[in-house]
């Protein structure tokens, strides 16, 4: 029986990650940044946040055809439904950021284009930046809202899962995390 994520869906994981780590560090950082060093953060936000939602869609593919290795961690009923939920809300998370982000670039009143990592012209979404202005402004809010909420959810989503991933290598002992980092045991440790 297979105890290990494929190396496509551990590659996946940590790069995609890696990735919503720096935007969210980003998208922070951005809000203190004025005239051509936020349109170049800017840029970059926006190719790292396509890249993810391009990876994500990869991942959840990839995730459909290959289903995760059954789980080897005595858990009580709940906290296997809690650790289902968890990664359901991160595909929300993944998928969702990106595409409220590309909206609002969208709508935006700004009407600035996105070139992906310097070099890929990226379009806007036609049928959203072919709204009339009054709408633009109403979808731009919403978007920046989820947007924004996202983040919030997605950084303490992010806690949480580490938090359980330390558990589970430190007190329970029982191999989770081996699972998903290549080189690691992902067999129990007897005491």
């Amino acid at each position: 029986m297979r105890t290990r994520y494929s190396t496509v869906a551990m590659v996946l994981h940590w790069i995609i990650a890696l990735l919503i780590l720096a935007n969210l560090l980003l998208g922070w950082w951005m809000g203190y940044l004025t005239g051509m060093d936020q349109f170049a953060k800017f840029q970059l936000h926006k190719s790292i946040g396509i890249t993810v939602l391009v990876l994500s869609v990869a991942r959840l593919a990839w995730r459909m055809l290959n289903p995760p290795p059954p789980s080897v961690a005595p858990m009580k009923p709940w906290e296997h439904r809690v650790a289902s939920a968890t990664h359901w809300f991160f595909y929300v998370m993944m998928i969702g950021m990106p595409l409220t982000g590309w909206a609002m670039v969208s709508v935006s009143k700004y009407n600035l284009p996105t070139l992906l990592w310097k070099t890929i012209p990226w379009p806007h979404i036609g049928f959203l930046h072919a709204l009339d202005p009054a709408a633009k402004a109403a979808v731009e809010a919403v978007s920046g809202g989820v947007h924004l909420y996202l983040a919030l959810g997605g950084a303490a989503l992010i806690a949480l899962h580490v938090a359980a991933a330390l558990k589970h290598q430190f007190v329970t002992r029982d191999g989770v995390l081996g699972r998903m980092v290549p080189g690691l045991r992902s067999t129990p440790t007897v005491n």
